[in-house]
Order: C-alpha cells, then structure tokens, then sequence
C-alpha cells in the first residue's frame, strides 16, 4: 500500500523510517517532510491542515493510509474530513476524529473526562475573563508552586509554573485578560502541583482493543538539570528504569484500562495513539495530560524498540483487530538526544549548515528542524536533530549518542549533556 504521513518533525521521519522496513508498503509520501524523509520518502509540499490539497494527494498519489503526526490536524477534524468525503472515506487514518482529539485539544475537556471515569489526576478548576477573582481566590486555596495551564493548543507552551502567588495572579490575569497565549488561554485550569518523577505511557487502539507500547521519559527544559525554559523536549529514554512491573500494572489498570472504557462510554472515536503524561507521586501514577498522537522525542526511542512491523499494527486498528496482533519489543534500552539551535526556545536563526553526518556510526540521526538545500542540509527550525542509540543499559546507549554529537557541528547548536540524570 501507499502511504502518507502528515508532519515534519523527528517524530514523523521516525515512522517514515519504521514503515520504510515493512514488506506491506510500497512508497511513502510525507506532507511536508524534511531532509531525513526526503532520503527515504516522496515529500510533499502541503501543510498538515491543508485538508483539500492533503485530499488531492491522496488521489493523485493513490494513498490507502494516513498516518497523522501532530496534532493540530486531528483537533482540526482532519480524520471527519476523510470520514465526509465519499472520494477518501475508503482511506485509513491513524489518528482520532476530531470528537476524541478533544482530549489534547482543551484541558478543561481533559479533566472533566478523567473526573467521569475517575481517573487519579491533580485537583483542579478552570476560569475564563467573567471569573478572573475566582482564579484570584482558587490560587490561594493551594500551597506553591501553582500549575496555570492554557485550555488551548499553545504549541506545548501554554503550561506555566510559578512559586510566587502574586506572579500567578499576574500571569492568570494576562492570560485570561491580555491573552498571553491568544484563543487558546480564552480559559485557564488551575491544578494543584504534583510533586513527583514524570513519565509517558503510550497506548494504540483501535476503539475496541488497545496495547501498550514501551513507556519513556522525557526532558522539557532547556538546561541542565531541568532548568531554564520548557521545550518541545531536549531528549528521551526508554524504558524508564523506575517503572517496575508492578508499577506498570497500576498504570494499566488505574489509567490505561478506565481510559479506552471511557472512550467508550462517551462515544469519543478513536484509532491510533493514545499519549498519557503521567507523574509517579509515590508509588501511584496520576495523569498530567492527554496527548492524541505519539510525543516528540519520545517516538524517537519507543518506535525504534517495536520488533513488530508497524504497518500490520496500523492494519489491525483500522480493522478493529489489533487484539490478534502480537506487539514485540527490543529488550535493549534506546536514548535520544536532541540537537537544537543556539537561541531555542526563544528567537534563533535558522539556515545553519549540518556537517559530519557521514560520519555517525551505531546511532541513527532523525532530522527534526533540517531542510536540505541545493544538496547541503541546512536547520529550518528549533529543534534540528535527534541522535536515538541503542544499549544493553541506558548510560551505554547515552554514551553512544553523545560520541556521534561529536562528530556534528552547525553555528551555535546547542544540546542537553545530562539527558538521563535523574534515574
């Protein structure tokens, strides 16, 4: 078959990459792609929410699969679209209809979902501008820090946590008045902070059945020591050392299970990924978030562990018959380490020739923010590359990856020399 992947990231040049090893699939298309699916796929030049020139692709192309990267086409309704159209509607699409992306799509919507199905998850209330003193009053009902988040898509910046309650009153009152984050801090949710270890439990079903896939960790800020800014994500481990057999079994049956039932119950269609941010507070897991597709850079060492050709599991969740499928991982642990550019996540300049990729040797390099232009890959974005390595241990698949960084170089690359510290 023929298939077309949406996004331009790390992420989808790892699908690109993992579907590139199946027997089942003939070309790849990605939409629009960078330089490292340029050297495996056809990249298409089409934004991820151009739903009428994706449609026309798909036609011209003869694709029978879409696979959706991000998220702003499946909360834009990208998978009712195909749904509609009598041309497409024979076409699979890995990823929720717009009814379930809800569950990234606003926070508030999240939390009223894991309430229903009472799910364990921080304390919480959301506010708009009618209600900006109850914001005020709420804030002071919890012991620092305090945890604002933007009910909205605010491309993975809309979180904010402060320790001092007269700043998170400020900072409530310029997201609700000043729209800090636009349309999408029209509403804020309030939490209380969990103190605790993160992690991420991701989950295919096909609206029946679901698997579980390997868990990761991943690194948020910019600097060392998890300090400084919060990112798109600096780099990943899997699986996460701490995640012990019984604490697993927890997730699945506290917040894996009660979730695939909850869609269920409510009627929210889903085929594809379910992402769950999850913090360990003790021995219990509680849940941060909902994300509808796979993380960024937590696809670059989860997918590379699946033994199981990716495409017969995408097979099975559009035919409702991945529970006759047997998902079979790497026991090897796998590192990602992310290169960004100097300046990220603040302003930075793009255009920065990468050299010395010929010569990474045992790890794989997947472009992330990287274009290639008139044959030299050039950065186009904050995050360029992530170098993913495979060990016995995660401190040897770490080292691994930080010895090809090496070999890397463009002007001000930056990069996080402690992914892996807290474990």
């Amino acid at each position: 078959m023929n298939i077309l992947i949406l996004g331009s990231g790390g992420r989808e040049h790892t699908f690109a990459w993992k579907i590139a090893q199946s027997p089942l699939c003939n070309s790849i298309y990605v939409a629009p792609g960078n330089s490292g699916t340029a050297q495996i796929a056809n990249n298409l030049d089409i934004k991820v929410t151009d739903f009428q020139a994706i449609k026309k692709a798909v036609l011209e192309y003869q694709i029978q699969m879409v696979v959706v990267g991000p998220e702003d086409p499946l909360v834009q309704g990208v998978h009712d679209f195909f749904l509609k159209d009598e041309d497409i509607k024979h076409v699979s699409v890995i990823g929720p209809q717009k009814a379930a992306a809800k569950l990234e799509g606003s926070k508030e919507f999240a939390k009223e979902f894991l309430a229903r199905h009472n799910i364990p998850t921080a304390a919480y209330q959301s506010f708009d501008s009618s209600n900006v003193e109850e914001g005020y009053a709420f804030l002071e009902t919890l012991k620092p820090p305090y945890v604002l988040k933007a009910d909205g898509l605010a491309a993975g910046k809309g979180v904010l946590i402060l320790n001092d309650l007269n700043e998170a009153k400020t900072e409530l009152k310029s997201m609700l008045i000043d729209a800090k984050f636009g349309e999408a801090s029209n509403k804020v949710v309030i939490e209380e902070f969990l103190d605790g270890i993160e992690l991420s439990c991701f989950v295919l079903t096909d609206g029946e059945n679901y698997k579980i896939l390997p868990t990761a960790k991943d690194y948020k800020r910019i600097g060392e020591g998890d300090t400084g800014l919060n990112t798109g994500g600096m780099g990943a481990v899997s699986p996460v050392p701490f995640a012990t057999d019984d604490f697993l079994n927890k997730i699945e049956e506290r917040v894996v299970k009660p979730t695939i039932e909850g869609l269920k119950k409510d009627d929210l269609p889903y085929k594809g990924f379910v992402f769950i941010g999850l913090i360990k507070v003790g021995d219990h897991p509680k849940v941060i978030e909902y994300n509808v597709r796979m993380g960024d850079p937590e696809t670059e060492v989860v997918l590379p562990r699946l033994k199981t050709d990716l495409v017969e599991i995408f097979k099975a969740i559009a035919n409702q018959t991945l529970d006759k499928i047997d998902i079979e991982i790497d026991p090897r642990a796998a590192t990602t380490v992310m290169l960004v550019s100097g300046g990220y996540p603040e302003a930075y300049e793009k255009g920065k020739e990468i050299t010395g990729l010929e010569h990474v040797i045992d790890s794989i390099p997947f472009h992330a923010g990287a274009i290639n232009k008139n044959g030299k890959i050039i950065t186009s974005g904050g995050r360029v590359m992530a170098i993913t390595s495979f060990g016995d241990t995660y401190e040897e698949a770490i080292k691994k990856s930080y010895q090809n960084i090496e070999k890397l170089h463009f002007d001000k690359m930056n990069y996080r020399k402690d992914i892996g510290f807290d474990l």
